[in-house]
């Protein structure tokens, strides 16, 4: 399986607040955390949303 490494690059402050429960809900807490996800549709999407907010790499 694919994985993608996702990066919390921009805080979530000031941002609205689907922004912010979709990078709560990618596992993005803390700045310059990366998560690890399988790399699906559904997250593509969720990452779409706060693209501006973090970096991607795909492994």
């Amino acid at each position: 399986m694919k994985t993608i490494d996702i990066k919390l690059v921009r805080s979530t402050i000031g941002r609205p607040k689907n922004q912010k429960l979709t990078a709560k809900a990618l596992g993005l807490t803390k700045m310059n955390r990366v998560v690890t996800k399988v790399d699906n549709p559904q997250i593509r999407g969720m990452v779409k949303i706060i693209s501006h907010l973090v970096e991607v790499t795909e492994k």
